[in-house]
């Protein structure tokens, strides 16, 4: 999984060196407007329904239930492909709106519209990635995350060789989104079709009691997690499109405004996520094991796996930090051919302890049937970074933004730390 996973973080950041490349600073910005905004629409279609049938499959499999595990796993692709057609319902009537509010009228509403072809694939994906980690056979995801990240590449590759002579703002954005769109099908595709073989294969038709109703269940996880999700990304995407109109605020014109949220977003932000494929290789895998000593209530091994796995990823994210740190004009150079981004680099590498921390207590909160807790903490975060964004930005420019990313990043830690810890206490009374 770690080698694949990186395998897979490497195209995505040569995806991401190859675009910053062929576009304007500008583009990369908006670009990143409507990345956030995608988002957001992700958001609206998937509504936890990975989380859910993450939880509710592993309880099944847990009980050697076979047709728990087929008829959990059908009901969350049927709700995921619902929750997704309102998804792309609502952006569809809505597309004046996001053209002009989300991406400042800088490109057309057929980008929203591709947006609406994208979210039911996508969300029907989710699900069934759901599935094969509660199964214990995530590998069969990674390979579709290769055909994906391949498809996006190759195809962006051909469309901008296709139209190089419009590199406008417009063209370069929809080239982007619509290989996404084409990425997305080949992911669609490729996992339905391993759906329907492995489910056949492993999972027998004998009925044995299960542990209440699935809709119930599984609309327990979901609805908590959707509701505060929404808020969230709502929030998420409101933060997003308040950086460029706050940077102008503070004297600089949209171009600049826009060049400079590139570079950070598009640049610098993904250099220092690099590493976190480490762990997000295996913090994924880390629901359904602790979902299944949680369903046991085998409360050692949670709090013995717990302590492990924290201290692992504060030291491994420590060293990271530290090299980050002292090589950023290298990697500026060295990746973009230009120190543009270095002093951003270095800057967050003194973040990185905090985010892949808090990217494995995240997780393993989640699987202890605190999936609410989680995205709650998420949207307290995003309600005062946000704040602070629209009241301190628009006085202290680029400076102000750095500083919201550093408050955001460590008041999460320090929330879901304390969630952690007082889920630890409960289980000792």
């Amino acid at each position: 999984m770690v080698i694949s996973s990186i395998i897979l973080q490497v195209i995505r950041l040569s995806f991401g060196v190859y675009v910053s490349n062929k576009v304007t600073p500008e583009t990369l910005g908006v670009f990143g407007l409507i990345m956030s905004t995608y988002y957001f629409g992700i958001t609206l279609a998937c509504s936890g329904i990975n989380i859910s049938c993450i939880r509710v499959v592993s309880e099944e499999l847990a009980f050697r239930n076979h047709f728990g595990v087929k008829k959990a796993s059908k009901k969350c692709i049927k709700i995921s492909l619902i929750l997704s057609l309102i998804a792309s319902f609502i952006f569809y009537i809505n597309s004046d709106f996001i053209v002009s509010f989300c991406f400042h009228s800088k490109v057309s509403k057929n980008i929203v519209h591709l947006i609406c072809c994208a979210l039911p694939l996508i969300s029907v994906s989710s699900a069934i990635t759901g599935y094969f980690v509660a199964v214990r056979r995530a590998y069969k995801t990674v390979i579709g995350s290769f055909l994906e990240q391949l498809s996006k590449f190759i195809m962006t590759v051909l469309l901008f060789n296709i139209f190089k002579a419009n590199s406008s703002i417009e063209n370069m954005c929809f080239i982007l989104i619509l290989a996404d769109v084409i990425s997305e099908i080949v992911a669609f595709t490729y996992l339905t079709i391993l759906y329907f073989f492995d489910i056949r294969k492993h999972f027998s038709n004998i009925k044995i009691s299960s542990s209440g109703s699935f809709l119930k269940r599984i609309f327990h996880i979901l609805f908590p997690v959707a509701l505060t999700s929404y808020i969230k990304s709502a929030l998420s995407t409101l933060k997003q499109l308040l950086i460029p109109s706050s940077l102008e605020k503070n004297g600089k014109n949209t171009g600049e405004a826009f060049s400079e949220y590139g570079i950070i977003s598009g640049m610098a932000m993904p250099i220092v996520m690099f590493p976190a494929t480490f762990l997000v290789a295996f913090a994924n895998l880390l629901i359904p094991e602790f979902s299944r000593y949680y369903v046991k209530e085998d409360y050692k091994k949670i709090k013995f796996y717990t302590d492990k796995l924290i201290v692992v990823s504060f030291l491994f994210a420590l060293v990271l930090g530290i090299i980050f740190y002292l090589f950023a004009d290298n990697l500026g150079v060295l990746i973009y051919h230009n120190t543009k981004a270095s002093v951003y680099i270095k800057l967050f590498s003194l973040l990185i302890p905090f985010m892949y921390v808090d990217i494995i207590i995240d997780n393993i909160l989640k699987g202890l049937d605190a999936q609410a807790s989680v995205v709650v903490i998420n949207v307290i975060d995003l309600i005062i970074t946000t704040s602070f964004i629209f009241f301190f930005v628009p006085v202290l420019g680029v400076k102000g933004y750095v500083l919201s990313v550093f408050i955001s990043e460590i008041l999460n830690l320090v929330l879901s730390l304390r969630k952690l810890l007082k889920l630890e206490n409960s289980w000792e009374v």
